[in-house]
C-alpha cells in the first residue's frame, strides 16, 4: 500500500537554514560603485583596489580600506565584492590622452630650444597629464613661472628667436585684466615676433576641468573677499585649512582627468595652439 507524504521523506534534507534568505550576488568592485557595509552602515564609493582591499570614499572625501568579500550592500541587496577582471584592449593604433595617435618605439629626442611656459605647477601638471606623450615625441619642454608679473624680464633673459620660440599660457586672460596688460606689453615688445601668449578665461586652471567630472553642474562662484581655491574647497566640503589641503584638493581634481574630453574647449584650443607654434 502506498501512502502519500506531503512533507517529503526527510524534512531536514537540503539546506533548510537558507530557505527564504536572499543569496548575495557577486559583484565587481568597479570605480564609483556605491556600497554600504552591512554591519556598520558606512557608505562610500569605490575609488580603487590595493592589496585585496577595496578603498571607499565617503561623502566627506575620506577614504577607508576594507577587505574584498561579503558583508556589503548595494541598493540594499547583499553582495560579495570581487576585484574587477582585467580590461582587454582591442588591437589597433593607440591614442594618447590628447586624442592623437601614439608613436611607438620613437627614439629619444633632444629637447627643442623652443618651449612652453605656464603660470604655475598645477597648469604644468595638467598639460603633462593630457599632452605629455605628444610633447615628449616633439621634444617640447613645459616650465612653470610662478606667475607672470615679470614676464617681460623673463623674455629678456630667455631671448626668444625664430629658432627659439616661446609660447606662454596665461590664466584669466580677459579684457581689462592685469594679465592682459602684461601680455600686450610683451607682445608689442622687442621679442613679440617670436613669442605667442594665449590664455583661457578661467580664474584658475582648476576651472579648465569640466565640472561634471566632479559631480557639479558648474564651478561655484566665490566672492572676491575669499581666497578662490579655499572657497572652492569649502563649497565642496573639502578640507582647506592649509596648503597641504589645497594640494590634496588639486590631486583629487586632477585624478578625474584621463583624456582631453575631461577639459573645457577654451583650454584645449589654447594648448594645441601653443604646441603648433613652438613646433613649427
Amino acid at each position: 500500500m502506498r501512502i502519500d507524504d506531503p512533507y517529503g521523506g526527510d524534512v531536514l534534507a537540503g539546506n533548510w537554514r537558507a530557505r527564504g534568505l536572499v543569496q548575495p550576488q557577486t559583484m565587481a568592485a568597479e570605480n564609483d560603485l556605491v556600497v554600504e557595509l552591512a554591519d556598520s552602515g558606512y557608505t562610500g564609493a569605490v575609488v580603487g583596489i590595493e592589496n585585496r582591499l577595496v578603498q571607499l570614499e565617503d561623502r566627506h572625501g575620506k577614504v577607508r580600506a576594507f577587505p574584498l568579500g561579503g558583508g556589503y550592500l548595494v541598493d540594499g541587496n547583499p553582495v560579495v565584492l570581487v576585484a574587477p577582471a582585467p580590461k582587454t584592449t582591442r588591437q589597433g593604433p593607440k591614442r594618447t590622452a590628447s586624442g592623437s595617435f601614439g608613436v611607438t618605439d620613437a627614439p629619444a629626442r633632444v629637447a627643442r630650444a623652443s618651449r612652453i611656459f605656464v603660470e604655475g605647477r598645477h597648469d604644468a601638471e595638467l598639460v603633462e597629464k593630457v599632452w605629455g606623450d605628444d610633447l615628449r615625441v616633439e621634444g617640447v619642454v613645459v616650465e612653470y613661472l610662478g606667475g607672470i608679473d615679470d614676464l617681460a624680464g623673463i623674455m629678456r633673459d630667455t631671448h626668444p628667436t625664430a629658432q627659439k620660440r616661446i609660447g606662454v599660457l596665461v590664466d584669466h586672460l580677459v579684457p581689462g585684466s592685469k594679465e592682459t596688460r602684461i601680455a600686450d606689453a610683451v607682445a608689442s615688445g622687442p621679442h613679440g615676433a617670436h613669442v605667442l601668449i594665449v590664455g583661457h578665461p578661467y580664474i584658475d586652471v582648476w576651472q579648465a576641468v569640466r565640472p561634471e567630472r566632479l559631480g557639479m553642474k558648474a564651478w561655484p562662484t566665490i566672492p572676491r573677499s575669499i581666497e578662490w581655491k579655499k572657497g572652492i574647497c569649502a563649497s565642496l566640503g573639502w578640507p582647506h585649512e592649509d596648503q597641504a589641503d589645497i594640494a590634496r584638493a588639486w590631486k583629487r581634481i586632477l585624478s578625474t582627468v584621463t583624456t582631453y574630453r575631461d577639459l573645457e574647449p577654451a583650454f584645449l584650443g589654447r594648448v594645441e595652439e601653443l604646441i603648433d607654434f613652438v613646433t613649427q
